[in-house]
């Protein structure tokens, strides 16, 4: 999963990501099947009916729990608080006894005769507040949308619980819907009815890494290198098409595809891009949320164009190498996980981190991004990490990450984690005389364990040394199970890559986390910060604070669209002719001049030491 936090200080892109996981197989008799069935035609107050059909319990009393925590999302998010009137019967339809133990359990008397429950299920959407991460918000792309007639997310999760050790039984879903809705999915529909759609998968976490998506259709397939896969909008004014977003998310997985080669069996892949239209009651927790063979992707509708398919670059990169972990390679406390009283494993360098770094390293590949812009995001990864607790042993915090002081590091799987996975990458470079890299490393994890193989947690260092060099086991337990901070100037000089100072050009609406505008929520009107020390921008176009922005070159903005200003100040250039229209102690006035941008002195990575050229393209180009 990758968060993107919108705001007047939109710059920030802070991620976490979702962890896969499987259940153990085991076989199943034709009738011993949870038989679920969501009724989305009869939406009453906002919720819709879930009814499940037991399997045949033996023991005198049973739990029927809905999920407290979903895998990799690293928050207690208590799913069960939005199920409501659960009620469970026998086969004459008399109500059995029912106690609600917590926020996510529910106990059943006389469970020999249960043969049904049922219960109401309101949507998380609705709930959030602000920016979308509240404390006690559910992150969108993880979340469920009940819009009667136009829009249901199903993060089944949110809607399907699992019977006290019955989570390895088959599932088959009922879905009755509008005919004038399409459900977007990987799983097949087995029904060919147009108002009705059933599902069926092998066990409970099948159920709950296949999301479905009703909506209006708007969608498009395309075939990559074997790979179907399916592009589906919502998008409430139809700003957006998937035929308007898909050239460019055809271009970067097909990059994808080609950079991780032989490591991928993914038969069919589903992005599920819901577009909020930023209303009290929708979505406002913006980015993504991967499955094996899916990704959920929340942002805000009002976006522009460019910014909307960065975004998706962005995200659904990350999301889509989750293929190759954890998907593939993960530790038992991922394949065996419990969604109620979880273990989290050492590993999120692995999951999270190595993803991160291919998620970048691919776009240099490929040849989607120049050298300087690689060195930009290291150069920024290695700020963020150092901003954060570096002493702190990262499998430690990995283990232990929902409690505190641990939770408060996670953010670092994203900067520190990418940064583990850049160093061992020049490691193995390095002493392969650039043949292997990280990639390999992949492969042959892959071939070791694969989809059904778990590793033990402890044993996973060992044997990724014996599939590499002494050199990685040391690096491994000295900076990743150890508190040393890792000396990333010493990995990056192996490839010719040094520290130096440059002037970048900065954000004229924006310096750090501080804006230099803000918005009267009232009138909507963007005003510039009467309080601040203005920049170069404004002092030149002598601006002053109090100035309310009504239009640029032409353009009305407020708050209604004020992203998308921020957004396009991006391409400003130094010079470029502006045109301003404000308000000024009440009467309206056009100021003409040219953009002033603002530098800052910034530390980068530079390519210096020419005598390692060749070991740095087979890094970054092999």
């Amino acid at each position: 999963m990758k968060k993107i936090f919108f705001a007047i200080a939109f710059a920030t892109l802070l991620w976490s990501c979702k962890i896969v996981g499987t259940s153990a197989n085991v076989s199943k008799s034709i009738t011993d099947v949870v038989h679920v069935a969501i009724n989305l035609n009869d939406v009453k107050e906002d919720k819709v009916m879930v009814t499940i059909t037991a399997p045949k319990i033996s023991t005198d009393e049973v739990t029927y729990s809905i999920p407290k925590i979903v895998p990799g999302t690293y928050s207690i998010d208590d799913y069960g608080k939005y199920t409501e009137d659960l009620k469970a019967f026998d086969s004459k339809g008399n109500i059995l006894p029912v106690n609600k133990t917590d926020d996510n359990t529910w106990n059943i008397k006389n469970a020999k005769t249960v043969t049904k429950i049922t219960y109401w299920v309101n949507d998380t959407f609705d709930t959030e507040k602000g920016s979308g991460f509240g404390k006690n918000d559910v992150f969108s792309p993880a979340g469920t949308n009940i819009d009667a007639g136009v829009n249901f997310m199903l993060n089944m999760h949110g809607f399907v619980g699992y019977f006290q050790d019955k989570k390895d039984l088959a599932y088959t879903v009922n879905i009755a819907h509008p005919e004038t809705l399409w459900g977007a999915t990987s799983m097949t529909d087995q029904d060919a009815s147009t108002t009705n759609d059933v599902f069926t998968t092998a066990r409970y976490a099948q159920l709950v890494e296949n999301p479905i998506m009703y909506a209006k259709p708007d969608y498009t397939t395309f075939t990559v290198d074997g790979m179907e896969i399916l592009i589906s909008v919502f998008s409430p004014t139809g700003k957006v098409t998937a035929e308007s977003i898909t050239p460019e998310m055809k271009t970067m997985m097909t990059a994808q595809k080609t950079f991780l080669g032989k490591i991928n069996a993914t038969k069919k892949y589903t992005v599920l891009l819901y577009l909020s239209s930023m209303k009290d009651t929708d979505a406002k927790g913006f980015g993504a949320l991967e499955h094996p063979t899916a990704t959920t992707v929340v942002l805000p509708e009002m976006m522009p164009k460019e910014e909307l398919v960065q975004s998706m670059k962005d995200v659904v990169s990350h999301e889509f190498f989750h293929i190759v972990t954890p998907l593939t390679i993960h530790s038992k406390e991922i394949h065996y996980f419990d969604y109620n009283t979880p273990k989290m494993s050492e590993h999120l360098w692995l999951y999270e981190g190595v993803t991160e770094y291919f998620a970048n390293l691919f776009q240099i590949n490929q040849g989607l991004i120049t050298e300087e812009e690689f060195y930009t995001r290291m150069s920024e990864k290695i700020a963020h990490a150092n901003a954060m607790n570096d002493t702190m042993p990262f499998t430690t915090m990995s283990a232990n990450v929902l409690t505190e002081p641990y939770k408060a590091q996670y953010l670092n799987v994203y900067e520190k984690g990418a940064l583990i996975g850049m160093c061992l990458d020049i490691i193995i470079r390095e002493k392969s005389n650039g043949e292997r890299g990280i990639l390999d490393l992949m492969q042959k994890l892959s071939n070791e364990y694969g989809a059904s193989k778990p590793f033990n947690d402890k044993d996973l260092f060992a044997k990724i040394t014996s599939f590499t060099y002494p050199e990685v086991g040391t690096f491994l337990t000295t900076y990743v199970s150890g508190p040393t901070p890792i000396p990333y100037e010493t990995y990056l000089a192996k490839v010719g890559i040094t520290k130096a100072m440059a002037k970048v050009p900065g954000n004229v609406f924006l310096k750090g986390q501080s804006p230099y505008i803000t918005v009267n929520q009232q009138t909507k009107e963007i005003i510039v910060i009467p309080t601040i020390e203005l920049n170069d921008f404004y002092t030149t176009l002598e601006l002053k604070g109090g100035d309310i922005i009504i239009s640029i070159n032409e353009k009305p903005y407020s708050l209604d669209n004020i992203y998308e200003m921020i957004a396009e100040s991006q391409n400003w250039k130094e010079n470029d002719t502006i045109t301003i229209k404000i308000k000024r102690d009440g009467k309206e006035q056009i100021i003409k001049g040219k953009v002033t941008l603002p530098y800052e002195e910034k530390e980068v990575l530079k390519a210096t030491d020419t005598s390692k050229t060749v070991l740095k393209e087979a890094w970054l180009k092999a």
